[in-house]
C-alpha cells in the first residue's frame, strides 16, 4: 500500500512567517464542565481534584458529528515538578479559567473551520501531567498526589457518550504536543467507543518526537521519558508491541508507536518543532551562559553555526520520518516553519498566513484524508475489536 505524503522536503529554510497575533474577536469562549461524578472513580488532577471539559454543540449538519481535542501541555517526571504542577491550571481543576477560547479547529465559524464548524467540538483539560495515559492506584503519600490520566480520559468518554457521542456518525479525535501524543496513544481506544457505523480518525499535531541527541551529545529526552513511565505507572497502557521489544519509556517516542495504530491517523508536524529544539536539542541545563536564548525565541538570530546545528536536527527529523512504515489510512503534513502545533488558532489552521503545501492549508489537507477526497481512498484493512474496552 502507499502513503499519501502531503510533506516539504526541502528543509534549508527554517522558519517562515505564518504566525501573526490573532484578534480577541476570533475566539469563541466556552463554559468549563467539572465532571465531579468523575471522583468517584478515582478519575481526578493531580491534586486530587475533579477532571473538567469545555463543550460546544454541534448543529444541522454536524448534530452528529465530533472533534474531542486533548489539550497539551508538556510533562512532568518527578515529584517536585508534579507538585508544583498542581498548584496550576495543568494540574488541577480548582486552578482553571470559567471559560476557555475555540479558535481554528474548535470555532463556530466557517470563516475559520469551514469543514468542522457545525460538529459538537470538546477540549478536554490536560491536568495529569503524563499525556491521559497514568493509572496509579495508590495516592503519593506525602504530597498526596494522584496519577491518574487515563481514568480521566474513560471518565470524560462517558460522559460525552451520554451527552450524544453515542449516536456520532463522524468522530476525530485530536490534540497538540503532549495532547497530539495522548491522541495516539487513545487513538485505537477512542474508535472502540464509537458506533461500528461511524467514521473515526484521529489528527495528531505537533506530537512526532524523535530520540535527538542535545548540542553536547547527550540523551536527555530519552532519561526525561523514563521518569515519566515509571513515576505515572504507564507501562500497562503502552501499545505492548512496543513494550515487549523496548524500553517502556522508548515508547513514548511517537516514532515508535505509530506503526501499531490500527484507526487511520493524520499527523501535523514541523520539521523544525520549537519544543524539540528548546528541550530535546537545547534543553536549559545545557545552556546557563543563555547562548542560543536570543536564537530560540526568535530563529532569525541565530548565529551561522546554530543554524547548521538546527538544520542538522532537521536532517535526523525527515530521515526518522521517512522510516515510517506506509500505511494507505495515514496522512502526512510536514513544514520547515519553526513552530509548535497551534493548530487551534486560525493563523495556523486556515487563514490567509496559514502554512501551505501543494497549496492546501492544514485545514484543506485534514478535511480532504477524513472525507476522503482529491485522491484518498479508504478501505480500512484493520476492523476494530467491538469487545475492546477502556
Amino acid at each position: 500500500m502507499t502513503t499519501f505524503v502531503l510533506a516539504l522536503l526541502a528543509f534549508l529554510a527554517i522558519f517562515c512567517a505564518t504566525h501573526v497575533l490573532t484578534n480577541k474577536d476570533d475566539f469563541l469562549y466556552v463554559n468549563i464542565t467539572r465532571l465531579q461524578s468523575a471522583t468517584a472513580q478515582g478519575a481526578v488532577c493531580l491534586d486530587g481534584s475533579p477532571p473538567a471539559y469545555h463543550l460546544h454543540r454541534g448543529y444541522g449538519t454536524g448534530f452528529r458529528s465530533w472533534i474531542i481535542y486533548l489539550e497539551g501541555g508538556s510533562w512532568c517526571g518527578s515529584i517536585p515538578d508534579c507538585l508544583d504542577r498542581s498548584t496550576t491550571s495543568l494540574g488541577s481543576s480548582n486552578h482553571m479559567k470559567q471559560h476557555d477560547f475555540f479558535a481554528g479547529v474548535l470555532h463556530n465559524t466557517s470563516k475559520q473551520n469551514p469543514e468542522f464548524h457545525n460538529w459538537n467540538r470538546v477540549k478536554v483539560k490536560y491536568c495529569d501531567g503524563s499525556s491521559f495515559t497514568s493509572d496509579v492506584e495508590q495516592v503519593h503519600p506525602e504530597n498526596k498526589l494522584y496519577f491518574r490520566g487515563a481514568r480521566i480520559f474513560k471518565a470524560i468518554m462517558e460522559d460525552l457518550w451520554s451527552k450524544g457521542m453515542k449516536s456520532a456518525e463522524n468522530a476525530i479525535l485530536t490534540g497538540t504536543s503532549a495532547g497530539g501524543l495522548a491522541t495516539m496513544l487513545n487513538c485505537d481506544k477512542f474508535k472502540c467507543l464509537l458506533p461500528e457505523s461511524a467514521k473515526v480518525k484521529c489528527v495528531a499535531d505537533a506530537a512526532f518526537f524523535i530520540n535527538s541527541k542535545t548540542i553536547y551529545g547527550t540523551s536527555y529526552i530519552q532519561e526525561m521519558y523514563r521518569k515519566i513511565v515509571n513515576l505515572h505507572g504507564l507501562t500497562k497502557n503502552l501499545p505492548s508491541a512496543c513494550t515487549s521489544v523496548m524500553e517502556p519509556s522508548l515508547c513514548l517516542f511517537s516514532q515508535n508507536v505509530i506503526p501499531y495504530i490500527q484507526t487511520p491517523l493524520f499527523i501535523i508536524n514541523s520539521i523544525y518543532d520549537s519544543w524539540q529544539i528548546n528541550n530535546i536539542l537545547v534543553p536549559l541545563y545545557l545552556d546557563p551562559q543563555h547562548a542560543w536564548t536570543n536564537c530560540i525565541n526568535n530563529i532569525s538570530r541565530c548565529t551561522s553555526n546554530q543554524r547548521i546545528i538546527i538544520q542538522a536536527f532537521g536532517v535526523k527529523f525527515l530521515k526518522t520520518f521517512n522510516k515510517l512504515p506506509s500505511c494507505c489510512t495515514r496522512g502526512y503534513f510536514l513544514t520547515s516553519c519553526y513552530s509548535h502545533g497551534d493548530m487551534r488558532f486560525p493563523t495556523y489552521w486556515f487563514s490567509a498566513t496559514s502554512p501551505r503545501l501543494l497549496n492546501k492549508t492544514i485545514a484543506e489537507a485534514v478535511a480532504d484524508w477524513y472525507f476522503e477526497r482529491a485522491g484518498f481512498q479508504y478501505k480500512d484493512p484493520y476492523p476494530c475489536a467491538r469487545d475492546c474496552k477502556l
